[in-house]
């Protein structure tokens, strides 16, 4: 993909994905704590994500960071909002910041 194509694909992403989470390996198995860290919180908030290994696409993964203008990975968004990386997320969620961000987000309990 050409920077455009990859601009576009990390858009499309991020518009499809309410929450979306860029990270290193997937929701089953992070491949770095700082990743794993921001995965544990959104699934505390039991919020619906989507995700994307940046470890398959160096493209993405090169993309992501001229996206947001911000170096590292894991990178989340809200509602189209970059929010951050995981020292930024784990704050937001110490201050009950997080929780207002992702509550209308919040997956219906199963019925028993």
């Amino acid at each position: 993909m050409d920077e455009a194509q990859v601009r576009e694909f990390i858009a499309q992403l991020i518009t499809d994905n309410k929450v979306m989470l860029f990270m290193k390996g997937n929701k089953l198995f992070p491949q770095c704590g700082f990743s794993s860290a921001v995965l544990e919180l959104l699934k505390k908030h039991k919020v619906t994500f989507g995700t994307f290994n940046v470890l398959r696409d160096m493209d993405v993964r090169e993309g992501i960071k001229a996206y947001s203008d911000w170096p590292t990975i894991p990178q989340l968004y809200i509602d189209g909002e970059f929010i951050g990386g995981c020292d930024i997320v784990r704050e937001m969620d110490e201050t009950g910041e997080l929780a207002e961000k992702l509550a209308p987000y919040v997956r219906a309990p199963k019925p028993a």
